[in-house]
């Protein structure tokens, strides 16, 4: 028995391998860092959906019927109550996805995949007291996501950046909130339960709620030249650095190398905050030769929060958006897995040892 599941293979897939000695991260036979460089949203979904539909999925057709679905799925926002805009911006997005329909066929994997990136913008807008922005089906779902939240279309390198960021997170193995996601779909619950049970998963502190404290660090440091003295200070206090360490990898997160190119077009055409992003940088820097002469035998190296975050910010997500703009991205890696279950697994059902109390003998 291992807590945790620590090293317990419960699933065969051909979707994701998380190498975490090497650092390297393949999604369906190709490595992040060249999929990063050549691929949108729309050619990873389909690339990671290949074969586990009813109809195939090409990523030219793919967009086109992405976009129609954000035009009907955005009839759901409608629903949106004083009640729902009082919840965090991740609850009220689980609320209106809730509403729904269940199913396994290529409409259903469409309206999931649409419903994040417009009710995200939306619960956003109108907890801003800001009227919902319609979705624009002839552009592509990174592009709409912006409009939708800003009103205005975004610049392409705006667009490239948050591209970047969704076939970043679409799949990495089988954690937490994937590993719910094929649970349900053991059950043949259908689609939309999957998702609704990745997405609660993906909520905890410990998963995907984590990316917004690397700014409350940043903010807190204020300058380069606090970074050794706070990062000494936290770390003597017990404190854990944000943005720093992985459970599986060992080495650096392959993951933040891709953000962190994914940020540079904007730097370099000055729509970022080059002060921030040099700030970020030597606390990076700071960070890493700390823990390296703090904790020599443990290998903490940058994970993806780190990067993210800033891009995030970058692009003008609130903090508090930060999990919700993550279950964007990784719906489709939720969806490839529940898929695959369906299809070749059986109904999860592991063991458990009592230890509890036993009855006394008569």
């Amino acid at each position: 028995m291992k807590n945790g599941l620590e090293d317990v293979i419960a699933a065969e897939t051909r979707l994701s391998d998380v190498d975490g000695e090497l650092g390297r991260l393949i999604i369906r036979g190709v490595s992040l860092d060249r999929l990063v460089e050549r691929a949108t949203y729309e050619d990873t979904a389909a690339l990671l959906l290949d074969d586990l539909l009813d109809v195939p999925a090409a990523a030219g057709d793919l967009k086109t019927r992405l976009g129609r679905m954000r035009t009907e799925v955005f009839t759901h926002v409608q629903a949106m109550d004083e009640a729902l805009l009082k919840l965090p911006p991740v609850d009220a997005m689980r609320a209106l996805i809730a509403r729904l329909p269940d199913g396994e066929d290529f409409e259903t994997v469409l309206r999931l995949l649409a419903a994040p990136a417009v009710f995200l913008p939306a619960v956003l807008r109108m907890q801003r007291e800001e009227k919902p922005v319609p979705p624009d089906a002839s552009v592509s779902q990174a592009a709409d996501i912006l409009h939708m939240m800003t009103g205005r279309m975004p610049s392409a390198e705006q667009t490239a950046a948050l591209d970047g960021y969704l076939v970043t997170i679409s799949d990495h193995g089988l954690n937490a909130s994937t590993f719910a996601s094929r649970v349900i779909a053991s059950t043949h619950a259908g689609l939309t339960s999957s998702v609704l049970a990745a997405l609660s998963a993906l909520k905890g502190p410990l998963h995907g709620g984590a990316p917004g404290p690397v700014l409350d660090m940043l903010d807190a440091i204020g300058t380069k030249n606090h970074a050794k003295t706070w990062l000494a200070t936290a770390l003597d206090r017990g404190e854990r650095l944000m943005g720093f360490g992985h459970r599986i990898y060992r080495v650096r997160d392959p993951r933040a190398d891709a953000l962190k190119n994914a940020l540079k077009p904007l730097v370099a055409t000055g729509q970022v905050d080059r002060k921030r992003i040099a700030l970020a940088e030597a606390i990076e820097k700071a960070a890493l030769a700390i823990l390296k002469e703090r904790k020599p035998d443990r290998p903490l190296d940058v994970n993806v929060e780190f990067y993210t975050a800033l891009l995030l910010e970058s692009l003008g997500f609130p903090r508090e958006a930060f999990t919700g703009v993550f279950a964007i991205g990784r719906t489709v890696g939720w969806i490839a897995h529940a898929r695959e279950q369906l299809l070749e697994g059986r109904l999860i059902r592991p063991k458990s040892v009592y230890v509890g109390l036993l009855p006394l003998a008569a």
